[in-house]
């Protein structure tokens, strides 16, 4: 049951990272997606990859409430509560297979693989280009607020 508590978690805050108008509450909304999950890395044996996943989300984090603060416009107008409410029904609605669909609670991806092994051995190069994209992200925001200094 924690699982799919966790997936709906997961599922609405990524879904109110995206919609939500105001740039620091998408950042707060994306920053629960981060946590989600690590959790559900963490309730799968995953420790390492939930070590990480949490790191480079604060880093994430950090970069871009900063760049939100100085880049954003500035804006008096408030959210709707109806919007927000609707974003989040959305998300619900769009976890509803999480409690539907039965998955086992054996921690494996095939063949007697643990999930912690398969996510830092099969898909090590995708932990990679994260990390990598992150970076690029940091380094054209760092340039974008170099060039509005000079000016």
């Amino acid at each position: 049951m924690i699982f799919e508590i966790l997936a709906v978690g997961l599922i609405v805050s990524a879904i109110l990272a995206l919609f939500l108008d105001e740039v620091v509450y998408s950042v707060a909304a994306l920053a629960g997606t981060f946590l989600f999950t690590a959790l559900i890395y963490y309730l799968n044996g995953a420790i390492y990859a939930a070590i990480f996943q949490f790191v480079v989300g604060i880093g994430t984090i950090a970069v871009l409430f900063l760049s939100g603060e100085m880049l954003g416009e500035k804006t008096q107008k408030k959210a709707s509560p109806a919007k927000t409410g609707g974003l989040i029904g959305a998300g619900i609605l769009l976890s509803l297979p999480a409690f539907f669909i039965s998955v086992s609670d054996q921690a494996t991806t095939g063949p007697d693989i643990p999930i912690g092994e398969a996510l830092w051995n099969l898909r090590g190069i995708d932990v990679l280009v994260q990390a990598l994209v992150i970076l690029t992200i940091a380094l054209g925001i760092g340039i974008v607020l170099y060039e509005r200094r000079k000016k």
